[in-house]
Order: C-alpha cells, then structure tokens, then sequence
C-alpha cells in the first residue's frame, strides 16, 4: 500500500519524507489557503520533495477552464497529478488529460457507480471520501469494498484506489484489508500509527533494564 500525506504544509512535508514512508502527497484548494501561499510556488516544491505524484487541483467547473488549468499543473513537474472533480466536466477533462499522459486524480467520489465512471475516463487515481460517509451516517469502508471488488474485475482497468477523507489510523487499517492500493492521510494520522501504549511500555522497560548493565554499546 502506498503512502499519501494530505497537506499543503511543505515543512510537514519534508519532515514526514525523510523518514522514506512517504510515497505522495495530495493537496486540495482548501488546504492551499491555510498554507497562504501561491499554488503554483506550493506545488512545485512539493514536487521536489517527494518523488511519488503530487495531486493538484483545478478550481475551476467549466469544461475549458479546467482543461487550461490542468494543463499548466502538469506542466510545473512530472509527477503532478492533476486532480479533477467527479463531475461530467471534469471526467471530460480527465479523459483528455489522461490521454495525453498525464497522471489525473479524480476526486470527491462517493458512489461505486461514480468511480467506474472515472476508471473508464483513464483516471489515475479514484478518491473515494470516506470520513465525510461517516460523517452522514453510511459506512465509508463499505464503498471501498465495493469500488476494489468492481476494478478486480476488469483487469482492463487500471485506476488506483486512493482512500480518502482518513480520520484515523483503523481508516488505514480497514483500507489495506480490502486491498486498496493508497490511502491519503493528514501528517497527524500518520503520526498516530506509530503509537501503541505496549510499545511505549516495552521500551521504557527495556532502558532501564539497560541502564543497570553499566555498558555501552558506542
């Protein structure tokens, strides 16, 4: 499975790199405002800190405005993933992106029917939102379930699983279960994963045990 962080934040981002876990990151016009700078400056040196795709996303809901948009975030850096919202707009953009070589990312999907939709417009990337299901009562994982059984059945399709909307460490958990291919994750979520009290008990024990010996290794 791979590794995504959710977050425009580049010093978040480059501490998170270099522990090597880090396979991508996904950024949304959302999280460019609270970072408050330019996307064009944001975006590219996201890009040179992590060699996975970096999605990037059009703000624009018209056909030919989004196209153009596309067009100049693929451009900053190879491994730009320009990233689309589900809608018939932005499907047609991702057809003609994906065509073209460039990697799309579409986004805001909340149904299995939307995301064959995108498989078949040659997306990239599928992100299904799970915490916002959550949110309104429906099970997320249950979507995820769904859209990974459907794309295994078509080998023709080669649209990646991208979970998002991650809320907690079990999303991640649940997501590697049912075999989807990324998950995307705020850098506190990531940080979580780390965390077991055992872990922390285990540790603290073992210092001490250490500490009677005297000894050094160094």
């Amino acid at each position: 499975m791979k590794f995504f962080i959710d977050t425009a934040e580049v010093a978040e981002i480059r501490e998170l790199a270099e522990t090597g876990l880090v396979d991508g990151v996904t950024t949304n016009p959302s999280l460019i405002a609270k970072s408050g700078r330019k996307i064009l400056d944001v975006i590219a040196e996201i890009c040179d800190l992590v060699p996975g795709p970096v999605s990037a996303e059009v703000a624009a809901s018209d056909f030919e405005t989004m196209l153009a948009e596309g067009r100049k975030l693929a451009a900053l850096r190879p491994n730009v993933a320009v990233k689309v919202p589900l809608t018939p707009a932005g499907l047609k953009v991702c057809k003609s992106l994906s065509d073209q070589g460039t990697l799309v990312n579409v986004t805001l999907c909340f149904s299995a029917n939307q995301a064959i939709l995108a498989a078949k417009a040659g997306a990239a990337f599928i992100s299904p939102f799970v915490g916002r299901l959550d949110d309104i009562g429906q099970d997320g994982m249950d979507l995820i379930a769904q859209i990974v059984e459907i794309y295994g059945n078509y080998p023709a399709f080669t649209t990646e699983v991208l979970v998002a909307s991650v809320r907690h460490p079990m999303h991640v958990t649940d997501a590697a279960r049912l075999g989807a291919h990324v998950v995307t994750m705020p850098p506190k979520v990531l940080k979580q994963m780390y965390d077991h009290v055992l872990t922390d008990k285990g540790l603290a024990a073992f210092t001490a045990d250490w500490a009677k010996t005297g000894q050094s290794i160094l």
